[in-house]
């Protein structure tokens, strides 16, 4: 009885990975269809085909992004959107650009963990874990320093230095989803209501309504 309780208990929690993860490819690629009306869990593929090497290409990441805006960066994304070739094979690629003391602010991807290098200049990132322990990790990076962030876990990154820095980031989904935390909280569509927001984070009203302002 014991065993047979295990062997179930292994059972879901292999299904429960399984269904964690991006959609896996039963073929040699599933080329996003662009023009499909068919609705997936992910994308309808190309016609094998038709499919060509742009499909699989992108050209400009070694363009600098424009930082000029509050936060003081820019990220370049190489997702499924722009690669129609990655669609089931679980990856994508984001260029961030900061501008001396800018910050890509405290956001999360709900559908993949990040690996991220930096090719310039100095960056202050960290992640903080789950509750109730809500503990912050972070490190100062150098150039070539590589750092992990965690699926789904709040995290941040700072330019630390006097000059530009630039970062390459990996992520193990073709679609990882951003939510940037401010954004979310005083920003969405429609509103949260104000009550909410002054309990939740402790604040006066009117200094909730004029952060909703600001979003």
């Amino acid at each position: 009885m014991a065993s047979s309780i295990l062997f179930f208990g292994f059972l879901a929690f292999s299904f429960s990975y399984v269904l964690a993860s991006d959609p896996s490819s039963l073929q040699d690629f599933c080329v996003a269809d662009e023009n499909s009306n068919v609705i997936v869990n992910g994308l309808a593929c190309k016609d094998p085909k038709e499919v060509q090497a742009d499909d699989f290409s992108f050209s400009g990441l070694h363009l600098a992004g424009n930082t000029s805006n509050a936060v003081g960066s820019r990220a370049t994304t190489v997702n499924v959107a722009q690669i129609p070739g990655l669609n089931t094979l679980g990856i994508s690629l984001v260029r961030i650009d900061y501008a001396p003391w800018g910050i890509n602010p405290p956001h999360t991807h709900p559908r993949g963990s990040e690996i991220l290098t930096v090719i310039e200049g100095s960056l202050e990132v960290g992640f903080v874990t789950s509750s109730p322990e809500n503990r912050l990790i972070t490190k100062v990076l150098q150039k070539g320093d590589v750092f992990v962030f965690p699926i789904g876990l709040i995290h941040f990154q700072r330019n630390v230095g006097n000059g530009n820095a630039v970062a390459i980031a990996a992520l193990s989904s073709q679609n990882p989803g951003v939510i940037t935390i401010a954004n979310a909280m005083f920003g969405s569509t429609p509103e949260i209501p104000s009550d909410i927001l002054v309990k939740a984070f402790r604040l006066d009203k009117n200094v909730v309504n004029y952060l909703q302002s600001r979003f």
